[in-house]
């Protein structure tokens, strides 16, 4: 998200940004979801891409909702003026609230893809099962929560790390490239530790819809507690961690370049 683009210029981008990350790390999203439900894994590549589709419309959308809202927020925050530097609260705040709001969108979608990956069949077939209001937001509080924190550890903290390593550290760090490794590994060791709980109580909320294990927020937590206590919420988090560390690597310089790519005026 970039206060130098506008609404639909942030949300162009934001689009692609999403939709490439998809492609390129959908396995590792698939085995991290059936890991957190105690489902097989697969090498079949059909199952590996298994609702990316869905994923696809997912993280684009909630990707492209998060850089209108945060760039929104920071516009906000910097009155306009496109050269005021935000503090690192500021842009937590605004990455924090940019996710919560993409989760009416992120939500919906994320119970098609685990429910194509659950159980198969295509992507009309697993609309109609889940049309229902009981079930659409299935597992809102979870996305939220990790929707907040994981916009915040790829939009807000890689930049704060960045300018933090080259302004203390410019000997080693005299260009982003160099500090975007140390950035990403922080942002997503972030992003994902302090989120997995509540991304696997919303995967396994979202796997059964049926209720037949786990039912509202709070039960399912009891339930993952007396199964297998602490652990049993950062079940899939190696798979998560991994794809976490690659995707705000790549969002973070995805970002950065293409915005100045489709929109060179902006940023002259």
């Amino acid at each position: 998200m970039s206060a130098k683009l506008n609404e639909v210029q942030n949300a162009t981008v934001g689009m692609t940004v999403g939709c490439i990350e998809v492609l390129c790390l959908q396995p590792l999203n698939y085995c991290k979801n059936m890991v957190q439900q105690g489902q097989p894994l697969s090498a079949d590549p059909r199952k590996l891409y298994r609702g990316v589709g869905a994923n696809c419309v997912n993280m684009g959308s909630c990707t492209m909702i998060q850089f209108v809202v945060g760039g929104s927020l920071k516009n906000y925050v910097s009155g306009g003026d496109k050269s005021y530097k935000l503090t690192p609260l500021q842009e937590m705040g605004c990455g924090i609230g940019a996710g919560v709001t993409s989760a009416f969108v992120g939500c919906p979608l994320e119970l098609v893809m685990i429910q194509q990956q659950r159980k198969g069949g295509n992507t009309l077939s697993t609309l109609q099962s889940i049309a229902n209001p009981n079930h659409i937001l299935r597992g809102w509080v979870g996305t939220a929560v990790r929707e907040g924190l994981w916009t915040c550890g790829y939009l807000s903290i890689p930049p704060i790390v960045r300018g933090f390593l080259m302004d203390k550290y410019p000997e080693k760090f005299d260009t982003e490239a160099k500090a975007r490794v140390p950035a990403a590994l922080l942002g997503g060791l972030f992003a994902c530790y302090l989120t997995h709980p509540f991304d696997t109580i919303k995967t396994c909320m979202q796997g059964d819809i049926e209720r037949k294990t786990y039912g509202s927020f709070t039960e399912t937590a009891a339930s993952i507690w007396k199964e297998s206590s602490l652990p049993g919420f950062y079940r899939g988090a190696t798979f998560r961690y991994g794809r976490m560390v690659i995707a705000v690597g790549m969002m973070d310089f995805l970002q950065s370049a293409i915005g100045p790519m489709l929109y060179p005026e902006a940023f002259k």
